[in-house]
């Protein structure tokens, strides 16, 4: 793992060959249920059968023992709230991933939960709504509206917002969208995986193509042509590694290094350095697209997860 920012590490040891047969059972897990359809398609995605499939293949995952798993609203936006037991007080924003167009509370439970054992705060996971029947900005209204939800009951040094894929990019969004309307910032952003530019024409698109087993440059294309329909995609908004990151939070930033996305999160670590913020940002070696949802099989995983965890901690307490 190589990390860079403020905080500096000492890279991890090469992965032993116990890691490796490990990592390589994910990736034949990935490869005989792709997420995202047949990998060497590259024609359109069909949106309603995926989102049928990434329910089924990722809704079941357990949540972790003793965490609690209920029903709500935020601001409008029905929301499930993860509490573990004894939880600390904040509240941790958690915006799925999906290309904005698949993704829900039904297949991101899992991971929500493993952020809330990993911080020990109760999280939030909203279904903010999709392309291409809702549109760019609807999924950023609707995070802004789940984050006004919270305010109404908790301060804002003790909230924070995280996503993993488009929920990373959609996390920097909502902070810049927070920003512009002057509401009080949260204490903190992390990112797992985030994409955070809808023209999918990064160096990394394409020289991990053959090595990413989850995201392919036409699936992501197709999938920001869908949410954007037509706006622009160099839009801040919509694409957060054009914008400016003056006056926001601190940033922690998970991307592993065999990820189409991996440029994505390069570039807003360097913007938010360029504009004087505090942001940490972890290349993880050998590792593929959102790994920490892999918590249970890749000792990587429960590494990074322990990382955000602390950072959590750390920001909120």
């Amino acid at each position: 793992m190589t990390v860079t920012g403020r905080s500096k590490l000492r890279p991890e040891p090469p992965a032993k060959e116990g890691n490796v047969s490990e990592l390589e059972v994910v990736r034949e897990v990935l490869a005989a249920a792709p997420l995202l359809g047949d990998p060497e398609d590259d024609g359109p995605i069909d949106v309603v059968a995926l989102r049928r499939s990434i329910d089924l293949l990722a809704g079941g995952l357990a949540l972790p023992e003793g965490m609690e798993r209920t029903e709500g609203d935020l601001g409008g936006v029905p929301t499930d709230f993860f509490t573990p037991a004894q939880a600390a007080p904040g509240v941790v924003l958690y915006l799925h991933g999906g290309g904005y167009v698949i993704g829900s509370r039904t297949s991101h439970g899992g991971i929500a939960g493993i952020i809330a054992a990993a911080s020990g705060r109760q999280t939030a996971l909203p279904e903010y709504r999709l392309g291409p029947e809702h549109p760019f900005p609807a999924a950023v209204d609707d995070a802004v509206a789940a984050y006004r939800g919270l305010l109404e009951v908790h301060p804002a040094d003790r909230l924070a917002i995280a996503g993993d894929s488009a929920g990373g990019g959609l996390t920097l969004a909502t902070l810049l969208a927070l920003r512009e309307q002057g509401l009080p910032l949260p204490a903190t952003g992390v990112c797992l995986s985030p994409w955070t530019d809808l023209r999918c024409t990064t160096t990394s698109m394409r020289s991990r193509a053959d090595i990413d087993p989850v995201c392919r440059a036409p699936k992501l294309r197709h999938m920001a042509d869908l949410y954007l329909d037509g706006a622009d995609p160099t839009t801040p908004l919509a694409s957060p590694a054009v914008a400016d990151f003056a006056g926001l939070p601190p940033l922690l930033i998970q991307v592993g290094d065999a990820e189409v996305l991996l440029d994505d999160s390069v570039a807003v670590a360097r913007r938010a350095r360029a504009a004087g913020g505090d942001v940490e940002l972890e290349i993880w070696d050998d590792m593929i697209h959102v790994f920490q949802a892999f918590v249970g099989l890749l000792p990587e995983a429960r590494r990074a997860v322990d990382r955000i965890g602390a950072h959590l901690d750390r920001h909120l307490s």
